[in-house]
């Protein structure tokens, strides 16, 4: 907790938002490029350091967006410019259940984002270069030597994720691939790479050992060798903790001391939380010490269970053991974030990691002979063919929709219940005892208890107006039965990830598909649509809730006069200039306006 105090820069007088309330205006401000990420579909990503505000010194990251021109080159890290800039909040989740971008910024300590062009940009000269900016002047040295071997971009891409730590470059096609696989852990530099590339300098620096101090010396190089490979692959948090847990590792055994993997996985946490206490919030990290935790807890009982004579086969075996371990430590968590279950994960994983170890080996020796030009072409070629038949195989995988389970409803409550059995029963295994079997047997009725509860227990009704722009999107929520009701067309609503992650979320299974009327009535409370016509009966209805789409060409006055609406919604259907009308009137006739746009979705519980 202090280490998070220090970290936050916020809490320091020289933090930007202590020294300027007001952000809305236009601020001539210095920054320095700190990372790269990956870009979206219309601007490239940048994280900065801001340097000063008007001339006044000040500190702080924020992100920095710059929209997309094929002519312009990409911000190199420690670059310096100077811009005149209009500081924009980072949006809240529009709709519920929606990935909070906001709040997982705010956890890197950014709180707001620029948009700009590259011509606004005016380059200063670099004062010095950091290690961050020297390693990725390491990395893109390394890409220009490859660049005349003609790798193809998939490849290439795939090159990079696995020896360099960059997945900036990998094709949304790829990446899902991957994802659906249950593979993509391959693609994150992890321990099972760093593991990998200890066994090869442990290899090459053997002899060393023979010489008076070698082994002293050859711990130095390895420990100094696993830090400058975590620089390079940008210091993520996965491979931060495989470098400092192997670090550990060889120091102990350098000092011949026995090393207990639960204390060397402790020390590695306290050690990586010291320095980057918000990594505990961090997916990557949360899953990679999990994955861990799981292998060496779960493997050696479940590799006891059969001993195969043959050597391959017991490579397979284990190998299979190490996955369904690693999924047994990762899989609430998985299913947490994600909300999907590959099926076929142990298909991809017997496959690929057996030949992960050769994929890395000779990864590093492209790289190497590429750097001092003694790269033949057709070791090139080779190479490339390998990782291309692998992302075919990855991708083949992928597309067996029948194993891979989406959507799949899992609360926190679910979380917690799900590691309480997994401890309590692999606790069971270990001891196997009367007082281990009495703990399991308790959490089981702790658990049935609580499912039941949640399963008796009333639902509350929601109908819940979504922000769909260039449409309208409604749903009605009713004993857990979800009717939506849209103008979105036939191909794109069963495409439509707004009302999937709404029913994932609220553990929704039945969904049906419904027409817009124009009017709801839910218990006494009604509401009115009104659409492009502007068509609405006055007589003696009078609506608790207004809602305009598609741009409707009213006197929202007489509308107020006539109707007496306690609520007026705009969806995101309608033109902004229109709303921006309709929101003056609101405020002056004293009426809740909300529109969609920037207040997000509107429910109504009832």
């Amino acid at each position: 907790m202090l280490t998070s105090s220090f970290q936050n820069k916020k809490n320091r007088s020289s933090h930007y938002t202590n020294q300027f309330k007001k952000t809305d205006s236009l601020k001539v401000i210095t920054f320095k490029v700190r990372a790269v990420l990956k870009p979206s579909a219309y601007h490239d990503k940048y994280i900065i350091d801001l340097k000063s505000i008007d001339n006044a010194t000040v500190s702080g990251k924020t992100l920095l967006n710059i929209e997309k021109n094929r002519l312009s080159e990409s911000l190199k890290i420690d670059d310096i410019y100077i811009s005149k800039i209009l500081f924009s909040k980072i949006n809240t989740p529009l709709n519920p259940y929606q990935f909070d971008y906001k709040n997982h910024l705010a956890k890197k300590y950014i709180y707001h984002q620029i948009f700009i062009t590259k011509n606004h940009l005016l380059k200063v000269q670099r004062r010095k270069t950091t290690l961050f900016g020297f390693a990725n002047s390491i990395r893109e040295y390394i890409n220009k030597k490859l660049k005349p071997y003609n790798f193809k971009p998939d490849e290439l891409a795939i090159l990079n994720a696995l020896l360099l730590g960059q997945r900036h470059d990998i094709s949304d096609k790829i990446y899902t691939n991957y994802v659906n696989a249950g593979a993509i852990h391959i693609l994150a530099v992890s321990g099972l790479h760093v593991g990998i590339l200890l066994l090869i300098l442990s290899y090459l620096f053997k002899p060393l050992e023979w010489f008076k101090h070698g082994k002293l010396i050859k711990t130095l190089l390895l420990v100094s060798f696993l830090w400058c490979f975590a620089l390079i692959a940008g210091l993520s948090a996965s491979v931060t903790r495989a470098v400092t847990m192997f670090s550990i590792i060889v120091i102990a055994l350098n000092l011949k001391r026995p090393t207990n993997i639960y204390n060397t996985l402790a020390i590695s946490i306290l050690v990586i939380l010291l320095f980057k206490p918000m990594l505990l919030f961090d997916v990557g990290f949360q899953l990679s010490y999990l994955a861990v935790l799981g292998i060496v807890t779960i493997d050696p009982l479940l590799y006891k269970l059969w001993q195969p004579k043959s050597w391959v086969t017991d490579k397979f075996w284990h190998t299979f053991t190490v996955t369904m371990a690693a999924q047994c430590g990762i899989i609430p968590l998985s299913l947490y974030y994600f909300h999907q279950f590959p099926g076929l994960f142990f298909i991809s994983n017997l496959v690929i990691i057996p030949l992960l170890g050769i994929i890395l080996g000779l990864g590093v020796l492209v790289i190497s002979l590429a750097t001092t030009n003694l790269l033949p072409q057709i070791g090139a070629d080779i190479y490339g063919y390998i990782i291309a038949r692998m992302n075919d195989f990855i991708g083949w995988i992928a597309l067996q929709d029948a194993f891979l389970f989406q959507h799949i409803s899992f609360s926190r409550l679910n979380l917690f219940l799900s590691y309480l059995f997994i401890i309590v029963f692999i606790k069971f295994l270990i001891q196997k005892n009367y007082g281990a079997l009495r703990t399991l047997l308790v959490a089981i009725l702790i658990i049935q208890s609580i499912l039941i509860y949640n399963r008796l227990k009333p639902k509350q009704n929601e109908f819940i107006i979504f922000h769909k722009s260039r449409h309208s999107l409604i749903g009605n929520t009713v004993n857990n039965q979800l009717t939506i009701a849209h103008d979105i067309s036939s191909q794109a609503k069963n495409q439509d990830i707004i009302t999937k992650n709404y029913a994932t979320g609220r553990h929704i299974n039945a969904i049906h598909h419904s027409t817009l009327r124009s009017v709801y009535q839910f218990n006494n409370e009604k509401l009115l649509i009104i659409d492009s016509l502007g068509i609405y009966k006055v007589k003696s209805f009078r609506p608790d809730y207004v809602l305009l789409r598609q741009s409707p060409k009213i006197n929202l006055n007489r509308l107020i006069d006539s109707l007496q609406p306690k609520h007026i919604i705009a969806d995101g259907s309608n033109y902004k200039s229109y709303i921006k009308l309709w929101d003056e009137i609101c405020k002056k006739r004293k009426i809740p306006f909300h529109p969609t746009h920037k207040k997000g979705a509107y429910i109504i519980s009832y």
